[in-house]
């Protein structure tokens, strides 16, 4: 009893190291660091932000309230608090915390998604094995970033999101592209299934996989952004996903990725 206590304890005096370390990052970036763009985001915005170190949340409220198109950041330390905000209104961001007591992360993504499946979210955690990755996306988050993220990095992850809907770094999608390649992984679509995609379709939902933009996308293919993002839609409507994510875990299971 007494070595598991030691244990426990031993876990919770790191994990408020790490937390006070990240809070130390975002503070440096929030006071010292010049702003790294002109942003391109003109409608005001509310980003919320649900985290149980309240240190934390200051030293994020701060990096928050210096991008020029945030209106508001709300916080909450645990869900209930978070739920009530949204029902008075719904942000247009949400920064998740992964691990906190009570529900964690992916219980409250569920949660809030199915009462609002129009939010996004991004997740900010320290653990950045692949199955929390693969995890939080497949359950509709937007973009999962570390919680060393600097402010350059999360301001990009921001307009990404509320412009084109995800944030795709290389190193989720990586993980995302090994989450799903399991042994017993579904063949590739055969001619007899119902769903059909156009070549062009195929060369859109590749570079959407790779995380390009609709810009990069319609320079790519000499197309233009309104025939990109048509061609994404059809590919959300044809697969039955509900978000870009959604729909790089169908490419991957059903090999169309490939070749």
């Amino acid at each position: 009893m007494a070595r598991t206590l030691r244990a426990t304890t031993h876990q919770a005096k790191n994990r408020f190291r790490q937390h006070l370390g990240h809070v130390q990052q975002l503070l440096h970036f929030a006071f010292f660091s010049p702003p790294p763009y002109m942003a391109t985001i003109t409608t005001p915005v509310q980003i919320a932000l649900l985290d149980d170190h309240p240190l934390f949340r200051q030293g994020m409220r701060y990096i928050l309230q210096a991008l020029p198109y945030v209106e508001s950041v709300v916080e909450a330390g645990e869900f209930g608090e978070l739920l009530a905000l949204c029902r008075q209104r719904l942000p247009d961001v949400l920064l998740l915390d992964l691990q906190m007591p009570g529900m964690d992360g992916p219980e409250v993504a569920q949660a809030l998604l199915g009462e609002f499946p129009d939010l996004k979210i991004i997740v900010l955690s320290m653990f950045s094995a692949d199955k929390f990755i693969t995890q939080m996306m497949k359950l509709g988050a937007r973009g999962y970033l570390p919680k060393d993220v600097d402010q350059p990095q999360l301001a990009q992850a921001l307009e990404d999101v509320l412009t084109n809907g995800h944030h795709f770094t290389e190193r989720v999608s990586k993980a995302m592209l090994r989450g799903v390649q399991q042994p017993a992984r579904p063949a590739p679509l055969s001619l007899s299934e119902e769903v059909h995609f156009t070549p062009r379709e195929l060369d859109v939902l590749r570079l959407i996989c790779e995380g390009r933009t609709t810009a990069d996308i319609a320079e790519a293919l000499f197309l233009s952004s309104r025939t990109v993002d048509g061609h994404r839609q059809r590919l959300l409507e044809k697969t039955g996903s509900p978000n870009v994510a959604s729909l790089g875990v169908y490419a991957v299971r059903h090999g169309l990725l490939e070749g």
